[in-house]
């Protein structure tokens, strides 16, 4: 697969896998395997592993590649695989360089975890990571209001690798300026904050966006993307709605529960156990009620 693959690629459903645990707090790789499989049988064609819907921040470097194996084994042909990496430069490029071995179609750069980062050292961090595997796509994740189209374009025109950008700062009006600024046709904007941002940041020229409803209920970000695509709003707006109760779970109180309403739900699916690492929490009593009423609105229980 070719940089320009990749980037086509991108104008899609980006889904972030989460990290099922079994009992003993391990990964339990065999509900890892079902839940990617159900994803890729309901449609998407882009899947990333290690992404925070992951709880990448909880996981071991052992531990994301076995994520990273099981999610390229199981979505074989059918779907490409996008690695998350981060944490220091050493980490993140031997990271890298594991996805490359391992036969991901490209990596996602987390947004470096630092107190003091500057605009500057923004650029060197992703040109150190992207450098590392100059023959792998990479695509940027911004969630800092500060990088703006400058800095992008110099990461560009040091990385021709880097083919996209999955955009999670909540504000379009930025988002729109960045994008125009680095290059609204140079590369592949994704909307980072997933289904509620999409039209929004698709009216804008995002041309893809990133779901943790697709672990959940693949087909219902799909018919959102195609229905966006097709530039039909009105019904785009519909399976908002329709998705809108959920997404809200996910984002309140600062997003504090933003993968335990996606691993409750998978749970009372069947399809692996609730359990998330500290500092996220299971979901409490009137959470779990919650969620089972919109999966039985969605006719999934």
């Amino acid at each position: 697969m070719s940089f320009d693959d990749l980037s086509a690629q991108l104008a899609s459903v980006v889904a972030i896998t989460v990290t099922p645990f079994d009992a003993d707090g391990a990964i339990d790789e065999k509900g890892y395997a079902a839940v990617v499989d159900r994803m890729v049988d309901g449609g998407i064609s882009v899947v990333t592993a290690n992404g925070n819907t992951s709880e990448f921040y909880t996981l071991s470097p052992a531990e994301t590649e076995r994520a990273l194996r099981i999610t390229v084994d199981t979505a074989g042909d059918r779907a490409a695989v996008i690695a998350g990496v981060g944490h220091d430069i050493a980490t993140a490029t031997a990271a890298a360089r594991f996805a490359d071995r391992a036969g991901a179609r490209g990596i996602m750069i987390h947004q470096p975890v630092h107190p003091y980062v500057s605009l500057d050292g923004w650029v060197g961090y992703h040109r150190a990571v992207a450098a590392s595997v100059p023959e792998l796509s990479a695509v940027l994740y911004v969630r800092d209001p500060r990088v703006g189209g400058a800095q992008i374009a110099a990461l560009v025109d040091a990385c021709p690798n880097v083919v996209g950008v999955k955009y999670a700062v909540p504000d379009p009006v930025r988002f729109a300026s960045v994008a125009r600024d680095a290059g609204l046709e140079r590369l592949t904007w994704v909307a980072g904050l997933a289904e509620l941002s999409a039209p929004g940041y698709f009216a804008v020229g995002a041309a893809g966006f990133t779901s943790g409803l697709a672990n959940v209920a693949p087909q219902l970000p799909v018919q959102l993307f195609s229905a966006l695509r097709n530039g039909e709003f009105g019904a785009a707006m519909e399976l908002w709605e329709f998705v809108r109760g959920f997404e809200e779970l996910r984002a309140a109180d600062g997003s504090a529960h933003n993968v335990s309403v996606v691993k409750e739900a998978l749970a009372q699916l069947g399809l692996c156990l609730r359990d998330v690492r500290p500092p996220a929490s299971t979901l409490d009593e009137p959470g779990r009620s919650a969620v089972g009423v919109l999966l039985n609105a969605w006719g999934l229980l």
